[in-house]
């Protein structure tokens, strides 16, 4: 697992999760992004075109997300079950089941592969998202708007803030980002793939539940995710280098879910947990 494209989708699932919300979605949109990249650059698009055609693609599944979720009402769990499956057919009927090869020479897929003072693109692009993610939900309004709806939603309504407007823009950045994460998939496997992406979700999850960030609301620690998606792809390319079967890595990622889970729950957290034990 690449730990780069988690990241930057575990910052957006933060907001997302504060809020009181979830989206099971993000897996099926990058592989949806993916697909679509593929295609544009096939029919001979320029890469920077289609980078922001794809990301424009993320943002309205995060859009649809959102209207459905915070103006219609549907609690987004059932909302992006459903988009989840309906994305992702989408995918598969445009490739047929098969990946599209992606020229390795294209700007589309240096963003990828490319490196700058040693460190790929993905992962300066994921510390530039992590450092943005922190000041959002600290020291901006948005965030700070996040966490109270997370908490008390209609205490921030009588307010006089839009709540469902806030909520809605936190499932299009969620979206964003997993149209972020899609490019980037493409871009370092050389080709776009509707298959892409299946566990994704749960992988982005656990992260940020990992960080310490409540599943009900109204805590969110944007750093905290960010390790929780460093420790969860060490503890998946662990397994990898172990030369276990890749069949236990869903396992091992749902028990490590359940767990986390089980201690949120609890008032506490993974990554307290952790703390207290080293301090020991």
């Amino acid at each position: 697992m690449q730990v780069a494209p988690a990241a930057i989708v575990a910052v957006a699932m933060t907001f997302v999760i504060t809020a009181g919300m979830i989206d099971l979605s993000v897996g099926s949109t990058l592989a949806l992004v993916s697909v679509i990249g593929a295609v544009l650059l096939r029919a001979g698009l320029e890469s920077v075109l289609v980078i922001v055609i794809c990301l424009a693609v993320g943002a309205f599944c995060g859009l649809v997300n959102g209207w459905f979720s915070s103006y219609q009402g549907i609690p987004s769990f059932i909302v992006t079950l459903a988009t989840m499956s309906i994305v992702r057919g989408v995918a598969l009927l445009i490739t047929k089941g098969y990946s599209i090869a992606i020229g390795s020479g294209l700007i589309f897929a240096q963003v990828g592969q490319g490196r700058l003072f040693g460190l790929g693109y993905p992962a300066w692009l994921a510390l530039i998202i992590v450092g943005v993610g922190i000041v959002g939900l600290q020291r901006m309004r948005f965030g700070q708007y996040i966490t109270g709806i997370g908490s008390n939603e209609e205490s921030v309504r009588r307010a006089g803030v839009d709540t469902r407007f806030v909520k809605m823009m936190a499932l299009v950045l969620s979206g964003t980002a997993a149209g972020a994460a899609g490019i980037i998939t493409a871009a370092r496997l050389g080709s776009g793939d509707a298959n892409s992406g299946v566990d994704f979700a749960m992988t982005v999850i656990t992260a940020v539940v990992i960080g310490g960030t409540n599943l009900l609301g109204g805590k969110g620690s944007v750093i905290g995710t960010a390790i929780g998606a460093i420790l969860t792809g060490v503890i998946t390319n662990g397994l990898t280098l172990l030369g276990l079967s890749p069949y236990i890595v869903p396992i091992v990622t749902g028990s490590l879910l359940i767990i986390v889970i089980w201690i949120n729950l609890r008032g506490g957290s993974f990554t307290d947990l952790v703390r207290k034990r080293v301090t020991r």
